[in-house]
């Protein structure tokens, strides 16, 4: 590892070691409420493993989200969004 790259690494450390004791804020903060998840799931009337199918992604990366273990990112979180706002336009779209 270059010594600049070794250095911005301690500095990023430093910033989390502030950032942890309240010393300083973070530059984002993400909010996630895993109950979304299993509403928007809930409302669309499929299970875990079809909703699961559906938007792409694993069965397990599923029940981490709605156990609030992991959050989605991205493209899952768009799809999501906007499937809690049309979820017959998602069903239909994403059976089509």
């Amino acid at each position: 590892m270059k010594a600049k790259d070794f250095h911005a690494l301690l500095k990023s450390i430093d910033a989390a070691r502030a950032i942890r004791a309240g010393k300083r804020k973070p530059s984002r903060v993400i909010t996630f409420n895993p109950l979304e998840v299993k509403m928007i799931r809930k409302r669309l009337h499929v299970s875990q493993t079809q909703f699961a199918h559906l938007i792409g992604v694993s069965a397990a990366t599923l029940r981490n989200w709605e156990q609030g273990r992991t959050y989605p990112e991205g493209a899952a979180r768009v799809l999501l969004k906007v499937a809690s706002h049309r979820p017959d336009a998602v069903l239909e779209a994403l059976r089509a």
